[in-house]
């Protein structure tokens, strides 16, 4: 995009200043289409370092995601957590996934996730 859409950032930013993690939205982004639930940022980057920390291989990495920035102004990236990638018929991953989509990169997008099915 190459002017932000303001009702998007708007909505990323009820959601960081909520810190709810129970808007769920559908983007397309860089021809992906990402279906899921938004989350705080901080929330975000928490599961995250959790996820690593857990890992033998990735914890240490966990440390990256733990340090915030101070930064000011509106949120410059949506933060999806129990969310997919649709494919097809196919979700990926079937038990969601936690991603960063920088609001910019975003070209259309709804209120709401898509469910899908193989039957």
């Amino acid at each position: 995009m190459s002017k932000l859409d303001e009702l998007l950032v708007e909505v990323a930013a009820l959601v960081e200043s909520g810190r709810s993690n129970q808007m769920s939205l559908t983007v397309v982004a860089g021809g992906a289409v990402i279906t899921g639930r938004l989350a705080p940022e901080a929330v975000w980057r928490e599961r995250v370092s959790e996820v690593l920390a857990a890992s033998a291989r990735l914890s240490n990495f966990s440390a990256v995601f733990t340090a915030m920035t101070g930064k000011e102004g509106p949120p410059t990236h949506l933060h999806f957590h129990v969310a997919r990638i649709l494919q097809g018929a196919v979700g990926i991953p079937e038990t969601g996934g936690m991603y960063r989509v920088a609001i910019e990169d975003v070209s259309a997008w709804t209120i709401g996730d898509f469910s899908y099915s193989d039957h």
